[in-house]
């Protein structure tokens, strides 16, 4: 391959896509490097990459896919990286990786082609199948999932793409080519690359499950995420299916004048679902789709998990499935590894790992969990890890979303918000705002001060929820998962 090294658009990647054979995976490690790489080689490329840390579950994953992986604590020099690299065609480049840093220089200067991992899918992977972009604040990874469930269930042959480790299945996979269903993030792409990675994806269909602020370290408010999707938008010709609950939504509907078009669905009474039955066993609803009423069961638990499941089945009912065959595919459904995942018992507490680490989020999750657990105190050990979680953001959000659970253990973060222009979550005025409200709070600034708490509160009766989208202090890495009892 004769391209100097420099960034590659989706558009530079479709015209040499043919002359690509070899790409290696800088900080392959992520949820979509690593997706992304899984895709890749089954596209016939050859694969390998490199992460510092190799964490769970992605990084488990990784290693059974015989994908070659690199330590990068063992390249320690420029020409032991530029060794490397000059073996390949192509560096695709993790977003975690810093401007101006030691990484981004040495495969600057290794003179190999590089790209985003959303432009390599876009301009390899995406061209020639039918995309359905599943987006939004919350609820991505779980929605595009249930829907690639409920297609396979029906018979069908789709592609997916999920940040995010399955049991079933592998993150990614390419299918047939006639639906693709993919977890569209409005994060940055890369140093290099500063829009949201859903516009590289070449989306035909969108789902929009939620829009509000978030990523705070690189939108300032949540006009700039709406300008994202308003650039991406002339490009998606098909189904839009968005939930109505978030004014963004209906205004970013209003200004690209598809409010009449677009397929809305929604917690409240113009739009529905309809929910009229949530137990601990599962969920009753009806849906309303073209004047026709729909009524759906599913062993899915909670409001957030029957809004994700009802974006689906609307789409599957614009493509012309019919009700009584998605009624079958949606009895039941499998979450996501770290949504609502029941890891073992510690000490007698049963323990529960889940993604969330904003502040609605939080709050559906606690709501889900009580509802599955009614006779269980939860107490609820919350990790505000994100670059947002821990700015002052969300202070006073916090501590209205913490409020349906028995208790709180805050794990301190350990790195200074990123966000611009706001200060640090305050976790100690959080932690007596609750107990002010009368929720018993305490602060843990590491994993040993998490398990004082947890050996001291477990019984029986406590159920712990572990919210982080990280590795809680290294809570996740210790001792403490190895004496979980499954």
């Amino acid at each position: 391959m004769t391209v100097p090294g420099g960034a590659l658009s989706v558009h530079d990647l479709a015209l040499r896509k043919n002359k690509i054979k070899k790409i290696f995976m800088y900080r392959i490690c992520g949820t979509g490097m690593g997706a992304t790489a899984c895709l890749l080689k089954e596209k016939g490329y050859h694969i390998e990459g490199c992460d510092q840390r190799f964490y769970p579950p992605m990084g488990d994953y990784l290693k059974k896919t015989g994908i070659p992986l690199h330590d990068l604590s063992q390249l320690t020099t420029d020409a032991q990286i530029q060794a490397l690299l000059s073996q390949f065609d192509m560096v695709v480049v993790g977003n975690v990786i810093p401007k101006g840093g030691v990484d981004a220089l040495r495969i600057e200067k290794s003179g190999v082609p590089y790209c985003s991992f959303p432009a390599a899918l876009g301009g390899l992977i995406l061209g020639d199948v039918n995309v359905v972009g599943i987006a939004g604040t919350h609820g991505k990874t779980t929605s595009t999932y249930l829907l690639e469930q409920i297609f396979m269930k029906i018979g069908m042959h789709p592609g997916h793409f999920i940040g995010g480790v399955i049991d079933e299945l592998a993150p990614a996979a390419m299918g047939d080519g006639r639906f693709f269903f993919i977890e569209s993030d409005e994060y940055d792409s890369a140093y290099f690359e500063k829009y949201s990675k859903f516009r590289s994806y070449s989306i035909d269909n969108l789902i929009l499950t939620s829009l509000e602020f978030d990523h705070g370290d690189i939108f300032n408010n949540v006009e700039e995420i709406k300008e994202q999707f308003r650039l991406a938008m002339p490009e998606i010709k098909k189904t839009i299916v968005a939930c109505a609950d978030y004014p963004a939504i209906l205004e970013l509907a209003q200004e690209c004048g598809g409010k009449d078009s677009w397929i809305f669905y929604g917690d409240n009474k113009e739009c529905g679902p309809y929910i009229e039955q949530l137990t601990p066993e599962g969920s009753r609803f009806r849906l309303k789709f073209k004047g026709r009423d729909y009524t759906f069961n599913t062993n899915l638990v909670g409001r957030h998990n029957v809004l994700n499941l009802a974006a689906g089945l609307l789409y599957a009912l614009a493509e012309g499935i019919s009700g009584e065959v998605l009624s079958h595919a949606i009895s039941d459904l499998k979450m996501v590894k770290r949504r609502q995942e029941v890891r073992g018992v510690y000490r007698s507490s049963l323990v529960i790992d889940d993604f969330a680490h904003h502040p609605r989020a939080v709050e559906y999750t606690i709501e889900s969990i009580k509802l599955q657990f009614p006779q269980k105190k939860i107490w609820v050990v919350l990790d505000p890890a994100s670059a947002t979680a821990r700015s002052d953001v969300f202070q006073k959000e916090f501590v209205n979303s913490l409020m349906n659970s028995d208790g709180v253990i805050l794990a301190k973060p350990e790195r200074a918000s990123t966000v611009k222009g706001r200060g640090n979550l305050d976790c100690e005025q959080l932690v007596s705002d609750l107990n002010k409200r009368g929720k018993e709070s305490h602060l843990a600034k590491n994993a040993s001060e998490i398990l004082q708490q947890l050996n001291r509160l477990a019984n029986p009766s406590t159920l712990f929820l572990v919210l982080s989208n990280t590795t809680c202090l290294g809570l996740w890495e210790s001792d403490f998962i190895r004496s979980l009892e499954r």
